[in-house]
């Protein structure tokens, strides 16, 4: 239901809130109680001055009866239903809930906040212990020494006689064999210790930086001034991070300024204002590189582009190494995305630009132009491979009736209900088994 339609709903609300009858709030507004009744039920249209007579009477602001739940809200909602098998028609009406249970709906998206910090803490978890090759060198030694120690053991509490000789040699491998469990746990020990006090809350490094720029809204305006010290801004912005995390920080900065350095905010608002969110431009426009383009576009303030980008960036393994999500078009925590994106399209055909019009499986209401481009990460090397790195610009269209293909895509296998998908690496959970 479009935005519009739900003044009603909003104003109703509003009412049974402040416990005033429906006839009494049609008298404060000079109307009747049936055609109060007709907009309560977003069968008449409302705005004007009978809009602002119906604001005075509720004593709310005549915009909290217009606009819609915020963005937030509506996002958390609909992440809540991706893993239900609701269907597509009920998920149309996220809006109406909002806005005539805004109650129930913020205390829905509260669970699924909690719901996805707890599967975050339980991926972060889970990605250490799969990939941090301390621990798994750690835990492999421990059950090495443990099986030794075993053997050893199970020959002595054999029945018979064992030769004093032999019995000192087996008494003398559980003993150094134990002294090095002892040291390994006591290492292993100190290793998780150091790491907890580094990143209290379990988060691995990329999360942490990411929540950095999110925070910022992915402009830094301190970095716009061409004399600003990249170090400096790190210093502020690094407070609580971990080390790993200072790192990946350093490294987005820098290319941060190089960016900004190219591309001046005056030179990309005048781009912006003739072609829009196109990265060919403001790169032809710069001299500069699509992939530099794209990532400027993503950190332009609001007063320059005033419908956000999303970006995502992943190297070669198609790991990805920045994040910038949309509402409607979300990124993955952590893994991989849909193998369907043009961002991994992109490192089968370096150096080629790829769009497509895509609509994310569980988000239908939304489509988005996405534009992807993989560049060497390094200047070329004789009898060396190169480094490629991919880029995905994400730029959300208003969705309308065209004959042009537009292209299914998920967010990640696990949460994709197309379950005839060739590129599926995993079943979905929303799909019946």
């Amino acid at each position: 239901m479009a935005r519009d339609t739900l003044t009603g709903s909003r104003i109703r609300e509003r009412r049974i809130m402040a416990g005033i009858k429906q006839s009494e709030l049609a008298q404060r507004a000079d109307i009747s109680p049936s055609y109060l009744n007709l907009i309560e039920h977003n069968r008449r249209r409302i705005g004007g001055k009978l809009l602002v007579d119906i604001a005075h009477a509720l004593d709310v602001e005549p915009t909290s009866l217009t606009e819609g739940a915020e963005t937030a809200l509506l996002t958390n909602l609909r992440e809540a239903a991706t893993n239900t098998d609701l269907p597509e028609a009920e998920l149309a009406r996220v809006e109406e809930f909002a806005g005539r249970f805004p109650g129930w709906a913020a205390l829905l998206a509260e669970y699924q906040r909690r719901v996805e910090t707890l599967q975050q803490s339980v991926e972060a978890l889970t990605d250490r212990l799969t990939h941090d090759p301390h621990l798994a060198a750690s835990l492999h030694e421990m059950l090495s020494t443990v099986t030794a120690i075993r053997s050893a053991s199970s020959i002595l509490a054999e029945p018979g006689d064992i030769e004093p000789e032999w019995q000192r040699r087996f008494n003398r491998n559980i003993y150094e064999d134990s002294a090095r469990l002892a040291e390994t746990s006591r290492s292993l020990v100190r290793y998780l210790e150091e790491a907890e006090s580094e990143a209290p809350t379990n988060s691995a490094p990329q999360d942490e930086m990411d929540r950095v720029f999110q925070k910022l809204g992915f402009h830094i305006p301190q970095l716009e001034n061409p004399h600003a010290s990249v170090d400096a801004v790190l210093g502020e912005l690094s407070d609580g991070l971990s080390h790993a995390a200072q790192w990946l920080l350093l490294r987005a900065l820098d290319r941060y300024r190089e960016d900004a350095l190219r591309m001046p905010l005056d030179l990309c608002a005048r781009v912006v204002a003739k072609s829009g969110s196109d990265p060919l431009a403001l790169a032809d426009a710069a001299h500069a590189d699509v992939a530099s383009a794209m990532r400027r576009l993503a950190q332009l303030p609001t007063g320059i582009l005033k419908q956000p980008v999303g970006l995502a960036i992943c190297d070669g393994s198609g790991v990805t190494t920045f994040r910038k999500p949309l509402p409607e078009f979300p990124l993955p925590r952590l893994g991989a995305g849909c193998a369907l994106w043009p961002l991994y399209k992109a490192l089968a055909r370096p150096m080629m630009i790829h769009a497509e019009r895509v609509e994310q499986s569980t988000r239908a209401s939304a489509h988005h132009l996405v534009i992807a481009i993989a560049q060497p990460s390094e200047a070329p090397k004789l009898g060396r491979d190169t480094l490629f790195e991919s880029h995905m610009l994400i730029v959300p269209e208003a969705k309308h009736e065209t004959s042009e293909p537009v292209m299914q895509v998920g967010l990640s296998c696990r949460i994709c209900p197309q379950s005839e998908c060739k590129a599926r690496r995993e079943p979905s959970i929303l799909v019946a088994r």
